[in-house]
């Protein structure tokens, strides 16, 4: 059979990985398939001292891949927004596949990409852009295929479950472990994307619509990072038997989804709980199966490539069976149903609170009547011992569940009091159940 011919643009990290794993394994991929796929060209502004591509045409223009006659399949690997879109527009123009593991381009463009790719009569996959090297798209677009999923709550960004993993362990402040994810090269120069949950909204837009079966609505993501998480916060959780995870959490409800990245007391007994360092997991909850998890590496040159190569071979095998391929989002295109994404003010949630209050008789009646007036329940009270010269008690409640705009009237109401010096901190709470 002819050979599967592949033009690779950009040869970093991953589109270094790609390259090894395509050639190195490339005897039992022909076996998967019936056929060959070979590296027929790349595109990179330089090459890359871990790849032998010497027997391989290259480029410095990845437009010239995109446009090579005889490529069949390019693979995006150069990352970013406006380029990258432009590059896969224009391989779809020529009639080639893509396989890509920019989940910004996705989550930002993708609506658009799909509908371009649908006219031309070719696929688009994007398996790499979402946990890394775990086959989570795979698992909710195809081997869910028959649900109705409920919930998909996911640890999706590696440096930061880093980041808190090691103020658990070690005690640390965020500001010194961010230092040292940046040298490990966990977190970029500019770490903000991770660790303001940029990062992880992308992935999140993603995960979602192809639960849900609705349109890409990243703008419409609430997203919130981890940098004012302080190692009190992380003691006081531990001790009331939760750990803090920056989430990600998609939700039907009935008069809309939620779309929401933002640090999250979970129970310790939970599995995604005990999910550490940089590593990935995703919970999905769905009325036929139950609950699943899916838990790997979410970054890296090779566990990344194995889901980029996982695709060009996805891909491949359309090429003797068209008619096998799967939707870009899971769902036909015309059956996508445009369901709005609640605010945040309208989601519902229990809640933990840190606050500082004189330490006086009567403070605690005082606070806790705010929240009673507000129809909000306290599960669980927290007071730390004043230390000598102190003369404020911290005190930490647990909510039960209540709706965001509720708690933020409360919390206003908690922050005007006299006897209540500074700000409240509140951070979100879910059982996952």
């Amino acid at each position: 059979m002819k050979p599967i011919r592949v033009g690779i643009c950009g040869l970093g990290t991953v589109g270094g990985g790609t390259f090894n794993v395509l050639t190195r394994n490339a005897e039992e991929i022909r076996r998967r398939i019936g056929r060959e796929i070979i590296v027929e060209m790349i595109g990179a502004r330089r090459p890359n001292p871990a790849c032998d591509t010497s027997a391989v045409r290259t480029s410095k223009d990845v437009f010239d891949v995109a446009r090579d006659p005889e490529v069949d399949v390019v693979v995006e690997l150069i990352g970013g927004y406006d380029v990258a879109r432009e590059l896969v527009m224009t391989a779809i123009a020529n009639g080639k596949h893509v396989v890509t593991a920019n989940k910004a381009l996705i989550a930002l463009h993708g609506n658009e990409i799909f509908a371009a790719a649908s006219v031309k009569g070719v696929s688009v996959c994007y398996e790499a852009g979402v946990a890394g090297g775990i086959p989570v798209i795979k698992a909710i677009r195809e081997g869910l295929a028959g649900n109705r999923i409920n919930t998909v709550a996911g640890i999706i960004n590696g440096t930061g479950n880093f980041i808190l993993t090691e103020m658990r362990d070690k005690a640390r402040d965020f500001a010194d472990v961010l230092v040292e994810a940046q040298k490990l090269g966990y977190a970029e120069a500019d770490p903000t994307f991770d660790v303001e949950g940029i990062d992880a909204a992308h992935k999140l837009t993603i995960l979602a619509s192809i639960a849900f079966g609705s349109p890409l609505q990243f703008e419409k993501a609430y997203t919130e990072g981890i940098s004012k998480i302080c190692p009190d916060d992380v003691k006081y959780a531990e001790e009331l038997g939760y750990r803090i995870k920056h989430l990600g959490i998609a939700r039907r409800r009935e008069n809309g989804i939620e779309l929401r990245v933002h640090p999250t007391l979970i129970p310790e007994d939970r599995l995604i709980a005990n999910v550490d360092g940089v590593m990935n997991a995703v919970m999905v909850d769905a009325d036929a199966v139950g609950t699943t998890m899916y838990y790997g590496a979410g970054a890296g040159a090779e566990p990344t490539a194995s889901a980029v190569v996982a695709d060009i071979i996805d891909v491949a095998r359309t090429f003797d069976s068209p008619a096998s391929s799967v939707p870009g989002l899971g769902f036909v295109s015309d059956e996508l149903l445009d369901l709005p994404v609640l605010p945040v003010e309208e989601i519902e949630s229990a809640y933990y609170l840190r606050l500082d209050a004189s330490d006086q008789p009567g403070v605690m009646t005082t606070i806790t009547g705010v929240l009673s007036d507000a129809g909000i329940n306290i599960e669980a009270i927290l007071q730390k011992e004043v230390h000598a010269g102190e003369q404020v008690a911290h005190i930490i409640m647990l909510t039960h569940s209540v709706q965001e705009s509720q708690m933020n009237r409360a919390i206003a109401a908690i922050e005007a009091l006299d006897v209540v010096s500074g700000t409240v901190t509140r951070i979100r709470m879910d059982r996952l159940d």
